[in-house]
């Protein structure tokens, strides 16, 4: 692959990753709650779990999820399920802001919602099918392949550090804090369309 390919595969995961969606709800939501730290725990494991389906896209694993009907489906509830246990918690626990307040989330549920909220995501695995069949050629080694899919982790992680970073500032806290309590019901109803468009479609 060339120089231009690299940044092209960049530029697609960057546009991939910075679309709105579930994940860019629990990202912010878990900053919310317990501020920069948590929501960089999040990121960072959200990027792990969109390594995953990368690796699996780049060998060539993502077809048999696209060819078999029952592992797709059985994902795509799975990750239903999780979303509306998001929008419990998110209804149910209190907001809390910045460094110096109390943290009603640890380092352990940012992984698990981080990961979770993209290993439960199988539309990820055909992304990275449709964009991966771009570059990938018969002479691709798996050394690239792997490369191709530690672009793609970490194009996803640095993105979701950058919203993390943005929402973290004092100034930005501040005017979040005056609107906390629609702010969170808001997280959960959108989690639970979300999870509704997932089963429907």
């Amino acid at each position: 692959m060339t120089i231009f390919d690299w940044l092209t595969l960049a530029g697609l995961c960057f546009l991939g990753a910075s679309s709105p969606g579930p994940s860019l709800a629990v990202m912010i939501e878990q900053t919310l709650k317990g501020g920069r730290e948590q929501g960089a725990i999040a990121a960072v494991a959200h990027g792990a779990g969109v390594g995953v389906y990368a690796v699996l896209a780049a060998l060539g694993l993502a077809v048999i999820v696209q060819q078999t009907p029952w592992l797709f489906n059985g994902l795509r509830w799975l990750g239903a399920l999780f979303l509306l246990f998001l929008a419990y918690k998110s209804f149910t626990a209190p907001m809390a802001f910045g460094e110096g307040e109390v943290h009603n989330v640890t380092s352990r549920q940012g992984v698990v919602t981080g990961f979770l909220t993209a290993f439960l995501n199988p539309k990820l695995a055909i992304f990275f099918l449709a964009v991966y069949t771009q570059f990938i050629t018969p002479e691709t080694t798996i050394l690239q392949k792997l490369g191709m899919a530690g672009v793609s982790a970490a194009v996803d992680a640095l993105w979701y550090l950058l919203v993390v970073g943005m929402l973290s500032q004092p100034s930005v806290i501040k005017r979040l804090k005056l609107h906390a309590i629609k702010m969170q019901r808001f997280f959960a109803v959108f989690l639970v369309l979300v999870a509704i468009r997932v089963v429907v479609n």
